[in-house]
């Protein structure tokens, strides 16, 4: 049996409805040299079943399990201590990876060794369709970090070497919402670098109104998070402006941020 190439590592919680169309998107890939990673986040909806009955039909899916829900980032560790391939990748419980995603993916780093990260741009999609779709063609330079995050942590492909670099995620509170954002930032101060494909390869299941939801909290954590950049990236003190977006946002009233989002 041929060694699989990709580790893909799934958080999976509270995602019943959409676990199995998720994971017939994997196994509809162009590209089939992977094993599936998958970890049950203390769901309250029969989640952990609906993948038992799935993994028990395949036999390069691996589930475990937390013993309470403990988030994305712990989540996402307790995967990568079974990833022992030479690339891994994102794939969450409720989207779906169009059929050439990881074909496109894998090929990249292939072709290019200097790079390690690589992701593409995602269709964002409800009940009524797709309403929204990402840049591609994109490699982010050290200044654009304090920005925003500069890759999307969903449809990405990463080496393994990196993620072991960085020791994975790190677990702390003030990173809750935004551990990939700090994965970046740790990969880039390592020298790591990478890139966004052009086409979007990727279906992220989202609600249109869910970034008026986001708490105060989760804004306060993202400026920390562009506040870390700065500091670990040796950016310059100014670019710290970029921290009072996240806050701005988080006391903005909803009828001003509904018309800016409109406007974007």
């Amino acid at each position: 049996m041929v060694k699989p190439r990709i580790s893909v590592i799934m958080g999976i919680y509270n995602c019943a409805p959409y676990l199995v169309e998720a994971l017939d998107s994997l196994y509809a890939q162009t590209y089939q040299n992977f094993k599936i990673i998958l970890c049950e986040d203390g769901s309250s909806d029969n989640t952990y079943q609906v993948a038992k009955d799935y993994a028990s039909k395949h036999d390069n899916i691996v589930l475990i399990k937390n013993e309470k829900n403990m988030g994305l980032n712990y989540t996402l560790n307790h995967c990568l201590e079974y990833a022992d391939t030479e690339y891994i990748a994102r794939m969450d419980g409720d989207d779906i990876s169009l059929p050439t995603r990881f074909e496109e993916e894998v090929k990249f780093l292939d072709e290019h060794p200097d790079y390690s990260i690589v992701t593409t741009p995602m269709k964002y999609f409800d009940e009524g369709g797709i309403f929204r779709e990402g840049k591609g063609g994109i490699e982010p330079k050290l200044t654009d970090f304090p920005k925003s995050s500069p890759f999307c942590h969903a449809p990405c492909m990463v080496r393994k070497v990196a993620y072991d670099a960085v020791e994975g995620y790190t677990v702390a509170d003030k990173l809750l919402r935004e551990e990939d954002y700090h994965l970046w930032i740790k990969m880039y101060v390592k020298g790591y670098r990478g890139y966004t494909l052009e086409e979007p390869l990727y279906m992220m299941r989202d609600d249109r109104n869910a970034a008026l939801r986001r708490t105060f909290k989760v804004r306060k954590n993202e400026a920390y998070v562009k506040h870390l950049a700065v500091k670990m990236l040796g950016l310059p003190w100014y670019y710290n402006i970029y921290c009072l977006k996240p806050l701005i946002l988080g006391i903005m009233p909803t009828w001003l941020y509904r018309l800016l989002y409109k406007l974007k």
